[in-house]
């Protein structure tokens, strides 16, 4: 399968219980259903209120909020003066982006229930947007401080005070944050860019200095508000400094590519922040993206929607939307919301890449690679696209397609570091895959020599050297050590215990291959494996049953008659213990 990647790292970790407080209390997000599958809930004719009301509440789980809100309205409509309804059709307006159409709920719930929670900070947001501060100055000082607001209401104060000129009012409500740790980055951020937006240069270099004078590596959203300032301050020499430290790390968002191409060309970027509004959407999406992870996901997603609203062509906002969507597994709007991002912002390209494997995810698999072989065509010197490509074909079963996808990448590397190991891994996974093995297994040794410990590498080069009967005692050294370094990870046990196996070590076989089953209860080739060795072992009527799982979870469909034939007949062979050195 394609690689996914989440862009948004947060700034620092957070306690459990800190990001607990996101779900909590009066007009809170909803809790995330972490492992609800994807599912299309339709509107359908449903004869009472209580059936709109419990159809609602699935679609919500499965986080379709479409569908959701569609039906919530639908029980509202014949119960209007029921809070609880009320309060669950604005979430959920609010979850699907329609903040004008939650904002008469908004009001009706903080009518009645005071001045507190999501509500109104939607409220209060409408009050920013149409430029109202000191009308949202004076809401603001009524507003709770418990769960994300918490995080949020200092930095839109922070925020709505910069409006109204008042940059000591500003520093004061970003004291409020306290010293509630992994903060002080966020903090100093917030306070480097309300000096910039108020014209204080002085200033903001200061927040940005004790910024980058941290201990861990900045993140995309340091080096793309700092690499801003320090381009538009003539200090062009450290902001590309600053780039080219990132983008040796991971610049998957192309913010310091961009940068890095304005420095060469002379240009001078435009500042991140223009009015306060702007001002208030990062702090929101900063927000959001501390709350993306899958206890707080509904949560950040709420507050993504909220910087949009602020902000409508907010590009990191709309790329974040995406990736929450797609995490929910509701593809189609992750789509749209890639394919909003406008074409010339720095991360365009970052969410052509997501759209094209959101095709893949939606069954338009030659829709996803003509849309990556563009990509790969438009920019000679990149290799994402292409690397992408050969996931997407891969994940088809379509290795030699995906070998040839590679080798270009291979071709657009400027060389071979440690972190180039998975490039050199994958080529050689779809070689081997497609009958090419003297080139598998060069790349799989390149791969180790790049990183010598890569339980991936190990695994995969040493299990296909006892299944050719090649080098068996540094195979099975190799398996071993990726068992030590990924003691959890089923597939890598599985290999261990069928190399056992295929060694003759029916005994050992068993031992992992019953842990790997432990691990992956569900994975069909394990089932299958375990059946083996049962059989071997004299437990027959275990094997079979066995087998019938490895049938039920679906193997690929050339395992599927050998392992009826099974089944049907047993293993007639004794079991062949490889040999060789």
């Amino acid at each position: 399968m394609a690689r996914r990647r989440n862009t948004f790292t947060r700034f620092s970790l957070l306690s459990v219980a800190a990001l607990a407080l996101a779900c909590c209390g009066p007009g809170g997000a909803p809790p995330s259903i972490a492992d609800a599958s994807a599912q299309v809930v339709t509107a359908p004719d449903v004869p009472s209120p209580l059936g709109s009301y419990l159809a609602a509440r699935h679609a919500q789980q499965v986080h379709d909020y479409a569908a959701a809100a569609s039906l919530m309205e639908k029980a509202l409509a014949d119960d209007p003066n029921n809070f609880d309804l009320v309060r669950r059709a604005f979430v959920l307006r609010v979850s699907e982006g329609h903040i004008a159409e939650a904002v008469p709920l908004a009001s009706r719930i903080v009518d009645l229930d005071g001045n507190s929670g999501l509500p109104a900070i939607v409220l209060l947001v409408e009050e920013i947007k149409a430029g109202k501060f000191d009308a949202a100055a004076e809401r603001a000082k009524t507003l709770s401080r418990a769960g994300p607001q918490r995080f949020a209401m200092p930095l839109l104060t922070a925020w709505i005070e910069a409006a109204r000129k008042n940059q000591a009012g500003a520093r004061q409500a970003l004291d409020q944050m306290g010293d509630l740790k992994g903060l002080e980055p966020l903090r100093n951020l917030h306070l480097g860019m309300i000096a910039d937006f108020a014209g204080d240069t002085d200033g903001a270099q200061k927040a940005y200095d004790t910024l980058l004078a941290g201990d861990a590596p900045p993140t995309f959203r340091v080096v793309q508000v700092v690499g801003n300032f320090l381009e538009r301050h003539s200090r062009s020499e450290a902001a590309k400094q600053l780039y080219q430290r990132f983008a040796a790390e991971d610049d998957d968002t192309g913010i310091a590519a961009a940068g890095l191409a304005r420095i060469a060309k002379g240009e001078t970027p435009p500042p991140l922040i223009a009015e306060p509004q702007q001002g208030a959407a990062q702090a929101l999406f900063d927000l959001a993206t501390l709350l993306n992870q899958r206890d707080t996901i509904d949560a950040a997603l709420i507050y993504d929607r909220l910087a949009l609203e602020l902000a409508p062509n907010f590009p990191l906002a709309q790329l974040l939307a995406g990736e929450i969507r797609d995490q929910q597994d509701r593809t189609e709007d992750a789509l749209a919301l890639y394919r909003g991002i406008d074409p010339k912002s720095p991360v365009a390209r970052s969410g052509q890449l997501r759209a094209a494997l959101a095709l893949d995810t939606l069954g338009k698999t030659d829709e996803a690679v003509a849309a990556l072989q563009a990509l790969a065509t438009a920019n000679p010197s990149d290799t994402e696209a292409l690397v992408e490509l050969g996931d997407v074909l891969r994940s088809h079963n379509r290795y030699q397609e995906a070998a040839q996808a590679y080798d270009q990448a291979v071709q657009r590397s400027p060389g071979a570091d440690a972190k180039s190991w998975r490039l050199y891994y994958d080529r050689g996974v779809a070689f081997e895959r497609s009958g090419q093995w003297p080139k598998a297994e060069a790349d799989l040794k390149h791969a180790l020599e790049l990183s010598p410990d890569q339980p991936l590498v190990l695994n995969y080069l040493g299990y296909s050297w006892i299944d050719k009967g090649q080098n068996l005692p540094d195979a099975l050294k190799m398996i071993q050590r990726a068992v030590e370094l990924r003691p959890t990870d089923g597939y890598i046990v599985d290999s261990l215990g069928w190399a056992f196996y295929r060694l003759g070590d029916l005994p050992k076989a068993t031992e992992f291959l019953e842990r790997a089953i432990e691990l992956l209860p569900e994975d069909p080739t394990i089932n299958d494996h375990l059946g083996d060795v049962y059989w071997r072992t004299g437990r027959e009527a275990e094997a079979r049953y066995q087998w019938r799982r490895a049938l039920q979870f679906g193997p690929e469909a050339d395992d599927i008659k050998t392992i009826e034939t099974k089944l049907d007949r047993g293993l007639e062979k004794p079991p062949q213990a490889v040999s060789g050195g």
